[in-house]
């Protein structure tokens, strides 16, 4: 009997020990003050409502830990965001917005669209370093919707282009992409044909800058798509 009751008084004491460590962490990690960067296309308030719900959505322990570098999957722009603990009553939360890799036109207005092919603006200006992207067909343009092209391969193909234009700080002005994955390249008035060899891209992009140099200002068309008989690109002016 006399060990039941000390078995019963630690149960009460580990008990009431849990329940003041509760307690302890609710009170002094109840979240105050809230800052927000990287976000562009959400309101700061937009992106504290969608982070801070729930039962512990005031604290900011719980919210380091849910939100470590998590990817979201249900929200358009975003492509992950990540809490982090200033002070006990202070956090920071960081957007990680998908980047926009190019725009297409529609009735008259840009729309850019993200690495999965989702419209994420529409404006009438041009945004410099993001290309206009033709030869895709789609059959309508909603912003938070995916682009409808029917096949969804050509988002990686697009991406895979922008990034390897970026990388060499080459600005494209429009890229275009047909049926058959055939890539042309402009940039001011110079047309460069890529070919469909994406193995090959690569190599192509960075003789590419070598080359745009030497035909800076100069319109015409450069195919990169096979050597000539003496081993090189061949370009035609206009």
């Amino acid at each position: 009997m006399k060990m039941r009751r000390v078995i019963a008084l630690l149960l009460f004491l580990l008990l009431l020990l849990a329940l003041g460590g509760v307690l302890y962490l609710r009170e002094k990690y109840t979240v105050a003050n809230v800052y927000v960067d990287g976000n562009v296309h959400y309101s700061d308030q937009e992106i504290k409502d969608l982070v801070m719900k729930g039962r512990l959505g005031n604290n900011s322990l719980y919210l380091s830990y849910k939100y470590k570098h998590k990817a979201m999957k249900n929200i358009p722009f975003v492509d992950a965001i990540e809490v982090q603990v200033v002070s006990k009553d202070t956090i920071l939360i960081h957007v990680f917005e998908k980047p926009v890799v190019g725009y297409v036109k529609y009735l008259g207005t840009n729309m850019y669209f993200d690495k999965d092919g989702y419209v994420v603006e529409s404006a009438n200006t041009i945004t410099k370093g993001i290309p206009l992207i033709t030869g895709i067909v789609f059959d309508h343009v909603a912003i938070g919707e995916q682009l409808s092209v029917g096949n969804e391969k050509v988002f990686a193909t697009i991406l895979t282009m922008k990034n390897m234009l970026d990388k060499y700080k080459i600005m494209a002005d429009r890229v275009n992409i047909n049926s058959w994955g055939e890539l042309v390249v402009t940039v001011q008035n110079l047309e460069v044909l890529l070919g469909s060899d994406m193995a090959n891209l690569e190599n192509k992009i960075t003789q590419l800058k070598g080359i745009l140099e030497k035909y800076e200002g100069q319109g015409g068309t450069l195919q990169m798509i096979t050597y000539n008989q003496e081993g090189r690109y061949t370009f035609q002016t206009k």
